[in-house]
Parts: C-alpha cells; structure tokens; sequence
C-alpha cells in the first residue's frame, strides 16, 4: 500500500522519500517506526530552478524529531543539507565512515562559504529575484554542524536508536563512500547510497550484499552504459589538439573524486611521455584539501602512498585567488581542473568567462551533468550560458570524458544486484532522472525478476 506520508502516523515501519524521488540530487530517505525516525542523507538540490528551490521549503518532517541520520557519502546532493537541518533543530548523531566525516569538514565549510560569497555578490550586482539574497547557511553553520558527526569503521557494527542496527560497506565511488545495511522491526533494508565502478583505478570496488528484505537503489546511470574507449587516450587525444592549436585545456571537475582521477590520469600519461609539456593546474582549495586525504587515509582506496605522493606532485596546488587571476590571464597553453564539476559555482566559473570564448580552448567535462546545469548546458551544445549574471558565449570545443563517470552503470548495477541470494520484497529506485529510473526498472524486473517502485517526492511506503 502506498500513502502520502502526510495522510496518516504510522506506527510500523515506513519509507518516505524526502528527496532524490523523480531527480538524480538532493537523496533524503526517512524510515519511522513506533515514533523514532531515522534519515539516511540529507542531501542539498541542485540542478534546475524549480528542484533547487526544494531546499527552502519545510523539510517534509520536523528536524527535532528525527533521532540519527546515516550518511553514505560526502557529496553534497548526499551531505548538503545537513548544516541547515542542524539548524532548524536537528540534534542527533550523523554516522558515516571516517573519510567522509573528513571529507564532509572540507565540503560543507567550502559550501557555507560559497554560499555567503555568491549572496553577497549577487546582492552587489543586483541579479538576485530575492531581495536580499541569503545563503542557505553560513561558513560557521558548517563547521558548528561537525560537532554531530561520529565515525564509525567500514563493517563494524553499530546501534541506532529505537533498536536498530547497521553496518556501513564499501560502496566504491568516492573516499569513504559506503552502502548502507540495516536491521529494525525484524526487516532489513539496504541503502545502496551512490555505487562506485568495479575496475576503478583508483577507489575500491563496491562490496557485494548479500541480503536484504528492502533495497532502496540509485539509478544516475540507470539507462546508461560507460563507454569502453581508454580515457586515458581519449584525454592525451584532447590534450594534444588543443594544445596545437595554441589553447588551453579547462576541466571542470568535482573537487571530491573526479578532480583525483583527473590528476591520475594526466600524471600516468605524463609518466608515459604522452602528455604535451604544459602545466597542469589544480586550481580549487576545496579539491586541494580532498587530494590531501589520500595520503591520510592510505588502505582506504588503491594507490600507494608513493603513487599518492608522486600523483599530487605532478600538479601546481592553486589556493590564492591572486594566483588563480595569473593564470586566467596567461595566454600560454595549460590545463586547468577547476570546481565545480556542473559550472554551478566555484573558480571554474571565472576561467571559463575568459576562455570559453576563444574556440582555441576546449572545455573538457568528465562527470555527471545534471539538468538544468550550466555544464549540462554546455554539454548539450548551447551557444551561450549565464554565469554571474552574465551571458558567455560558448566558443570553445566541448569534450566530455563519460567514462571517468564515478558512477557504476546500467551493467554496473545489475552486476552488484546479482550477488544478492534472494530477491528483496521490493526494490526502490531512487536518485535518478525519470527515464533512467525506468529503463533500470525494466532490466531488473526482467531480467531478475524482482518488484521495483520508482517514489515520487514525499511518497511513503509501509515496510
């Protein structure tokens, strides 16, 4: 039976999906049973307009009134939200792995503090539709929140409140990303979080579940396949051209994650001599700081400390805005990897306000690009795009690098589905666009044969 969790207390258990329902952004899954409510993410929307400005409406519940909140990943469409839940009376326990808890002292502060800037600019500049423009939290609301966080070792056992337990396993994708297994009123559920690629270079493959009476599942690439050319000949193919034509190469990268394996890659083809002698820029203090957790959390992902060493010293570190408007201003060829990875903020944003126009350049995008994105935008081939108020024209060569999606696809998933022993009760596909959800769907239930549901937002489900 399914209900608007709106229309009636439940006092059994029950899933109601707060976010990341018909949307690959903003996950938010809350179960409730006999009065105690337990979240799993708290992610922020993004993406187009109309998803964004979910994050300024009342939450779906009270936030005093949830108990604990369990944390996949440190990516802020999982993690986002979290400051301001806090902040409207949230004051539970936030349990993640310890990468993430790291991750999330570099993400959620760099969040708060682009926000109050963006604010205060477009408040100066005057192209807010809200007057005055405000942040959804600040800097400080960020670092006050870490205070809630406790970590909690990948396959430890734990409790929750209301009697439950879990268990966080390697989900792949990101430093410190995990699925999550949970036991309450005598079923299981399994949270699949975000599932990572099996044959990563650099992150560990997703741990096998092998049982589960619920299955909540992502489903970015539900309708997709990675293409099978080597990205690294594909990058030094891009590279090369562009630098022959006398431009610069401008990657706007997530600082967690994609910002690595770009830097692995270019450091592998440098080793292999096939990389033009230009300089390699990491220009984003946020991708700088992850970067550095590769060497604390050695064990955690693939490379060795060594690699890790020689992989971070075959990039210049930019943290200095005066530093970053040098090397915007030096028309020698270059590659620069900037946050963030969708244009939605950060420096990639004035980098490509002065090369997008020069068709000498090329923009060079290696993940997922949500709708409604300027990097989306771009992708799709529009001419121009807004940024800062300001219409850019898009006259540079546009590459996209899918296969260094973080991502498992379509294959990906059924592959990991497939080390379960028995079918779940039902199987909820979550955290995707509509059609990618629905073509996933389709595979599992014929080729596995199990019950899926694909949520609607605040739609709830009895367990």
């Amino acid at each position: 039976m399914v209900q608007r969790y709106q229309d009636f207390i439940m006092d059994d258990l029950s899933l109601t999906c707060l976010g990341a329902a018909g949307t690959v952004t903003g996950s938010r899954h809350l179960l409730e049973a006999n009065g105690t409510r337990l979240l799993l993410d708290c992610g922020m929307f993004q993406g187009r307009r109309d998803i964004r400005t979910r994050n300024w409406a009342a939450f779906g519940v009270d936030p005093s009134s949830i108990d604990a909140l369990l944390l996949s990943h440190a990516h802020l469409d999982h993690s986002g939200y979290i400051p301001r839940l806090i902040r409207e009376g949230f004051k539970g326990e936030i349990l993640c792995t310890p990468p993430t808890t790291d991750l999330c002292r570099i993400l959620l502060s760099d969040s708060g503090y682009l926000q109050e800037r963006d604010a205060e600019y477009a408040n100066r500049k005057r192209f807010s539709r809200h007057e005055p423009a405000l942040p959804l939290y600040t800097q400080k609301d960020a670092e006050e929140a870490m205070s809630s966080f406790r970590s909690i070792a990948f396959g430890t056992d734990f409790d929750l409140p209301g009697g439950a337990k879990a268990r966080l396993n390697r989900a792949g994708h990101i430093l410190g990303a995990a699925t999550v297994s949970l036991d309450w009123q005598g079923r299981s559920i399994a949270f699949s979080g975000d599932l990572g690629r099996f044959g990563d270079p650099i992150m560990c493959d997703p741990a096998p579940i092998r049982q589960a009476d619920y299955l909540i599942l992502e489903t970015t690439y539900g309708d997709r396949l990675h293409e099978t050319r080597d990205a690294g000949e594909v990058l030094a193919e891009v590279v090369k051209r562009t630098v022959r034509r006398g431009g610069s190469v401008i990657i706007p990268a997530f600082a967690v994650g994609r910002s690595q394996l770009m830097i692995y890659f270019l450091w592998k083809l440098r080793q292999a001599g096939q990389l033009p002698h230009v300089p390699v820029y990491l220009d984003s203090p946020m991708a700088i700081n992850a970067s550095n957790l590769l060497g604390r959390h050695i064990g955690e992902h693939k490379l060795s400390r060594d690699d890790a060493e020689a992989m971070s010293a075959s990039v210049e570190y930019v943290r200095e805005a005066e530093r970053s408007k040098e090397i915007t201003a030096d028309p020698m060829p270059k590659i620069i990897i900037a946050a963030s990875g969708m244009v939605t903020g950060g420096r990639v944003q004035h980098h490509l306000k002065t090369y997008a126009p020069d068709r000498r350049n090329t923009i060079l995008f290696s993940g997922f690009q949500a709708p409604g994105t300027p990097g989306a935008a771009i992708v799709a081939g529009a001419d121009e795009v807004r940024i800062h108020g300001r219409t850019i024209d898009i006259e540079a060569e546009v590459a996209d690098l899918p296969m260094l999606s973080a991502h498992a696809d379509a294959n990906g998933i059924m592959a990991w589905l497939r080390h379960f022993k028995q079918p779940p009760r039902r199987t909820f596909l979550v955290h995707g666009e509509p059609h990618a959800s629905r073509a996933l769907r389709d595979r599992i239930e014929s080729e596995l044969g199990w019950s899926c549901a694909i949520p609607e937002h605040r739609e709830r489900f009895d367990l």
